[in-house]
């Protein structure tokens, strides 16, 4: 065989020319920087918006009525009016105290009762077989398609029968069940690991027990994502409270909050100081456990 022969000589690559200076790198560094900046300026905006409503709560609430309504806008009162705080939790005509009372352990009943009634319910839809399994969960779906002021008035004729009118059982027990925190729980033990739940089965646990030893402790994160849900609708709703609660002994936060706007006078400075003071069981709630918010719908809650 022949061997080939270079017709010319072999071609190298052009040393680089290293007095010529590369800003590639510095590019990239700027352009990072670039981003840096704008995200930060872009999380301060959403910062500050998000604060305001917070900070115009605290100035009109700890200002007098004048300084509230002057169009000369100042960034916070001269003079601290931490009177109106104490007047409202004196007044006889506002029963703020009772009413925090009424809702944190309406909101707290509820939200324990939602968690234990829709959570066993998802459990024996997505574990427990049954050939009726399905029919009973599009019924539940179905639900959530009924508007909640068809259920209004059947509702509130069934709690005035059963005299639940102005009192715990009425404000509590119509609101425990819900389909959509069945739908929720029922997709999320759907996807939980039947490795474990055989596992007790072979050790002869049942399915309630089961469902207590395996199945709630590793579910922690999703769980407490729905309290947290459940918990802050339950604080906030207004409609069913105001017809079921007519003593006012009975009211809850919300509803006393409600009497400002309808008196035929109404204290601005107060006004805020009690809207303040409504929101703040559901800051430290959401301060304390927004984690679960994420968590609970990004995990599983299974460690490993």
């Amino acid at each position: 065989m022949a061997t080939p022969t270079l017709t010319g000589p072999a071609r190298r690559p052009a040393p680089l020319d290293r007095s010529t200076p590369t800003v590639v790198g510095h590019r990239t560094t700027l352009g990072g920087r670039v981003a840096d900046v704008a995200g930060w300026v872009v999380l301060i905006l959403v910062t500050v918006a998000f604060l305001l409503p917070f900070y115009l709560l605290i100035r009109n609430g700890l200002a007098t009525t004048r300084e509230v309504t002057s169009p000369a806008w100042t960034v916070f009162p001269k003079d601290l009016q931490w009177s109106n705080v104490t007047a409202l939790f004196t007044d006889s005509d506002i029963p703020m105290l009772s009413s925090l009372k009424n809702s944190a352990v309406v909101a707290v009943l509820t939200t324990l009762g939602t968690l234990l009634v829709c959570s066993l319910a998802a459990y024996a839809l997505a574990r427990i077989p049954n050939r009726f399994s399905n029919a009973i969960f599009y019924a539940v779906l179905a639900t959530l398609m009924i508007p909640a002021a068809v259920t209004f008035v059947p509702s509130f004729v069934i709690v005035s029968w059963l005299g639940w009118v102005s009192d715990y059982r009425g404000l509590i027990i119509p609101g425990l069940f819900s389909g959509f925190t069945v739908f929720l729980f029922r997709q999320y033990f759907l996807a939980f690991p039947k490795e474990l739940e055989e596992a007790a089965r072979v050790d002869g646990l049942g399915h309630w027990r089961t469902f207590w030893r395996i199945v709630v402790p590793n579910s922690g994160n999703f769980i407490a994502a729905i309290a947290v849900i459940t918990f802050i609708a339950s604080w906030n709703a207004f409609l069913w409270p105001l017809v079921v609660a007519q003593d006012q002994e009975s009211w809850t936060v919300q509803v006393t909050l409600s009497t400002f706007v309808t008196a035929q006078t109404i204290n601005i400075p107060q006004l805020f100081v009690a809207a303040t003071v409504s929101i703040l069981p559901l800051v430290f709630v959401f301060v304390f456990l927004q984690r679960f918010l994420v968590q609970g719908v990004a995990q599983t809650g299974l460690k490993g």
